[in-house]
């Protein structure tokens, strides 16, 4: 029996070479991605309240004004780990030495208080600063308008109208929210700016397989700019709103443009 067993292993051999030992490595898990998220607005708009509100779940109402740090938390969005650093600025009279955010920042979120006008006003400033920073970088810095306070709505200075009318002049996504009363609603808000963040890195680095010449394209045949916004289900109590302008449609619609099998353009 023993003699029959070991033929049939030297025909095994014979056949198909010696066995070969595997030895079975184990692959360390991938480090999560940075996102770095630059909170700016007006002194007293809840900057800070929602920094914390992100970070522990809780509501704080008094905060020193001229204290500026930046924390960091391990988030899961999509089933993807990130490393998100949220930088909680104190400027006290509008964008003052932005140099120091400016470059390290994926990511804008400009606050205001719906019960006060003048920090609405204030976003205006920071706006223009970012996206004139932004415009042309590869990839793009995502930028997030956001009016807090809706517990205050009996007292609201600055209409739900007036925050989309700035978010579509320069083309951001805009929100409600309050900081003291849910969290799953400014959750949500951090997490759809590494959303946008992500987009715009694959959108950057995505090779695009093009049949026609440069020369064929033509600004005639791209759509016209109009904004449009549309109103997102909302967790808890929040009162959200998407706002796109089409100008980042028209970078996902080529119609001159004829992309090999396989590949897409979002």
């Amino acid at each position: 029996m023993r003699n029959r067993t070991s033929s049939a292993s030297s025909r095994m051999s014979l056949m198909f070479g010696k066995a070969r030992t595997c030895n079975i490595v184990t692959v360390p898990e991938h480090e999560p991605s940075e996102c770095n998220i630059v909170i700016l607005g007006a002194m007293g708009s809840g900057k800070s309240a929602l920094t914390v509100k992100f970070l522990t779940k809780r509501f704080i109402s008094e905060y020193d004004p001229n204290l500026e740090d930046t924390y960091s938390t391990e988030e899961v969005v999509d089933q993807q780990p990130v490393l998100v650093k949220v930088m909680d600025t104190a400027d006290q009279d509008g964008p003052v030495n932005c140099e120091r955010y400016l470059s390290w920042a994926n990511a804008f979120i400009v606050v205001y208080s719906i019960d006060n006008r003048t920090s609405f006003e204030a976003c205006q400033q920071y706006l223009e600063t970012v996206t004139l920073y932004s415009k042309g970088l590869q990839p793009e810095a995502p930028v997030i308008l956001l009016g807090n306070k809706v517990d205050m709505e009996r007292y609201r200075q600055v209409s739900k109208a007036d925050g989309v009318a700035m978010a579509l002049r320069f083309s951001c996504l805009f929100f409600e929210v309050s900081a003291c009363l849910d969290f799953l609603s400014v959750q949500h808000v951090f997490h759809e700016a590494i959303r946008e963040v992500r987009r715009e890195t694959e959108r950057s680095i995505r090779p695009l397989f093009i049949s026609e010449d440069k020369s064929a394209i033509s600004l005639s045949s791209a759509p016209p700019l109009t904004a449009c916004y549309k109103e997102l289900p909302t967790p808890a109590t929040a009162k959200l709103v998407t706002v796109k302008s089409s100008r980042a449609q028209s970078k996902r619609r080529a119609p001159t443009l004829t992309l090999l099998k396989g590949f897409k353009i979002f």
